[in-house]
């Protein structure tokens, strides 16, 4: 590691006698790069001699660092630049009549000394202004603040293999050393120091300065794929300067001999850690690329919309269709709800012509094998069928696992799935789930883990028991052996926080929490809001991310709803319910309100027979990061919850109002499918991870 830097003539075993106290380097993982010591070293500021200022343009920094044997000039160009205008200052004299001096002026240049107290004045300025900022900024979520005062574990960053470096992240952990500004100095150039990690939270990590020992006082937070951090012997091959913290700058007489004892033997970034984290933050979707998605107001069928952003992986789609181009919808490249050109054709799907007839200009058709690819299953043998119960999430309200029917049967393993109990006539709310989905799950599977399993709406023989159900109605459950039963390793555990996606609002990150696992699926709870706005989700979904995603991406990310926002919007939807109970008795639930988030009305929401046909009450162009608004603005833009006339009680309670046969709007086009199954007897018993 210390390969290639300018060879110390010191004495590298003198130490002060706190080093000789020091314990040694805890071994870490052996796949980063080993800082060690053969021969050739740093040269570091020792208090004495370790430090130079250039006499052209002034700079600070390593003498060994600098050119020429005097160790007078930071660069070539300043050497140059001193001897011409030395020349020219010596002609000047003479004809000015005055004898040369050994060592001319140069010209126009600034004394040291006045620099470092114009520098001195601008640092104060800067603090000052920095001071301000965190005043406001105090207002706002930090996660390292929220780490910290609660002492929560994130989830790590290899739990997410679709998030940047979540396939190579290594052995990146505590103790880890990097080369990261020196922030507590008052030279007049941007300096650098060594510091270790303290604590890891998904992307971000807590640093702390060598030297400081057990001392907290100047830790600090950042993201660890920010540009600011390096692997240690960057600033060496970069020729920047290391130089101490001022606190603890005359704790040691020798600094090049402690960074030595301390650095060797330690582990740090890979050199090639940034150019990583750019490539995994490359994306191929790119603007103007054509897809073929769900409809969010009917969700049996899908339509063609437009990549129009693309942020972290995850895109802005608007409708072709969309006359003003608000019409939008949120989802992952990754997502299963975005598909090629032509899929809907090839499987059978429902499917709404656009009206533009052909494309506009500079759009063209996605790849196909830009997608993700879904596993390939035998349908020719035993395989669904079309009547057969299971259980499945809903779609409209994903804190629930519902009691559901095969409607349809697709190509290629698709299934067209409908909830018991909360179904249009048409088949207008039916959902599409691959065979092998997460989100589909055999009969039984929530009795065997203790899940609330949510009956039909109307059901009246409670508790809900499968065996009476499936009598009553003459139906036979789904074989157990179809269901996916594929369990990996993901690494969560409960308790762990992250950045999920509020697949209600997808066009929203919120701050979340892992609070239970159940084989594969994750529990996803919101922070500060009801257990009731909670989410399951696949471990694997392409709508979480690491603690620091939004950071490094660029999005906005959602903090954790105060307890005041909670009660308005509680007391709001309150009302609400009370004013529907005369149009529906059954059970309801509230839609959370995220903080900043504008009321939705209900006037707005497409319903088919009284059901929403939206994953998003948000039918507004609002991409991240959000326009901050005038107080006033603000106010009219966002009218308090719990006086709006406008709130609405959520898109969990809409989900649950009477069905009423309906059309849908518009051209529909049902591409059939000729499928002939055998007949199956089915089986009742209970998900297990091992066959039955």
């Amino acid at each position: 590691m210390f390969d290639g830097y300018d060879s110390c003539s010191e004495d590298t075993s003198s130490s002060s006698s706190s080093e000789e106290s020091e314990e040694e380097v805890a071994p870490l993982p052996s796949n980063l790069p080993i800082i060690k010591n053969n021969g050739q070293v740093y040269t570091y500021p020792d208090g004495k001699s370790g430090m130079a200022t250039c006499e052209m343009c002034g700079m600070v920094g390593v003498r060994d660092a600098f050119y020429s044997k005097t160790k007078r000039f930071c660069s070539v160009s300043c050497s140059r630049s001193y001897s011409s205008n030395s020349k020219k200052a010596s002609i000047l004299a003479r004809l000015q009549g005055k004898p040369p001096t050994k060592k001319a002026k140069v010209l126009q240049k600034q004394p040291l000394v006045a620099k470092l107290a114009a520098y001195a004045q601008y640092q104060a300025t800067l603090q000052n202004q920095a001071k301000t900022k965190a005043a406001v900024s105090m207002e706002g979520f930090s996660w390292g603040n929220y780490i910290n005062s609660n002492s929560f574990i994130a989830a790590p960053v290899t739990c997410f293999k679709h998030a940047p470096m979540g396939t190579c992240w290594g052995d990146i952990s505590e103790n880890v050393r990097v080369e990261v500004p020196n922030t507590d100095c008052s030279l007049p150039t941007k300096v650098f120091w060594i510091a270790g990690i303290v604590k890891l939270a998904g992307y971000n990590a807590l640093l702390r300065y060598e030297g400081f020992e057990n001392d907290s006082g100047l830790d600090f937070w950042c993201n660890i794929c920010g540009s600011d951090i390096h692997p240690v012997g960057w600033c060496a091959a970069s020729g920047k300067p290391l130089v101490p913290p001022r606190t603890i700058q005359h704790k040691y007489t020798n600094w090049k001999a402690f960074l030595v004892k301390r650095l060797t033997g330690a582990k740090t970034l890979p050199p090639d850690f940034s150019q990583k984290v750019s490539e995994s933050m490359q994306y191929p979707f790119k603007p103007c690329m054509r897809v073929e998605v769900v409809d969010k107001r009917h969700l049996c069928r899908t339509r063609v919309a437009v990549v129009e952003s693309v942020i972290g992986g995850r895109l802005r789609l608007v409708y072709e269709d969309s006359e003003d181009r608000t019409d939008d919808f949120w989802c992952h490249m990754h997502s299963p709800l975005i598909h090629h050109i032509g899929w809907s054709r090839s499987i059978g799907h429902r499917f709404k012509r656009s009206d533009i007839t052909k494309k506009q200009d500079g759009h063209f058709d996605t790849p196909p094998h830009l997608f993700a690819k879904v596993k390939e299953v035998d349908q020719s043998g035993e395989w669904f069928k079309e009547g057969m119960k299971l259980e499945a999430i809903d779609p409209l309200n994903l804190s629930t696992i519902c009691v559901a029917t095969i409607r349809k049967v697709l190509a290629d393993g698709f299934l067209m799935i409908g909830i018991d109990g909360s179904e249009a006539a048409d088949g207008s709310d039916w959902f599409c789930y691959h065979a092998t989905s997460p989100s589909i799950f055999p009969v039984g599977f929530c009795e065997i883990n203790m899940i609330e399993l949510t009956p039909p709406r109307g059901y009246t023989k409670l508790p809900f028991k499968w065996f009476d159900y499936l009598r009553e109605t003459g139906s036979i459950a789904a074989p157990v052996k179809l269901f996916n039963k594929d369990v990996p390793n993901h690494g969560f555990r409960v308790g762990m926080k992250l950045e999920a996606v509020d697949l209600m609002e997808p066009r929203l990150i919120c701050v979340a929490t892992v609070t239970r696992i159940i084989h594969r699926l994750l529990r996803i709870h919101f922070d500060g809001w009801e257990e009731e706005y909670d989410q399951w989700v696949d471990c694997e979904s392409p709508d979480l991310y690491p603690v620091g995603w939004c950071q490094l991406t660029g999005y906005q990310l959602q903090p954790p709803a105060s307890q005041s926002s909670r009660e308005s919007q509680s007391g709001s939807s309150k009302q609400k319910k009370k004013a529907k109970s005369q149009q529906y008795k059954g059970h309801k639930k509230k839609r959370k309100m995220p903080v900043g988030k504008k009321p939705v009305s209900l006037s707005s929401l497409p319903l088919t027979g009284g059901v929403r046909r939206s994953f998003s009450g948000d039918e507004e162009l609002t991409p991240p990061p959000y326009r901050t608004l005038p107080a006033q603005t603000a106010l009219e833009a966002f009218p308090p919850p719990s006086t709006s006339q406008e709130f609405s009680p959520s898109l969990k309670t809409v989900t649950t109002l009477q069905l009423k046969e309906e059309l849908i709007d518009g051209e529909d086009y049902n591409f059939l499918q000729g499928a002939s199954d055998q007949e199956s007897n089915g089986s009742a018993n209970f998900y297990i991870k091992q066959e039955p």
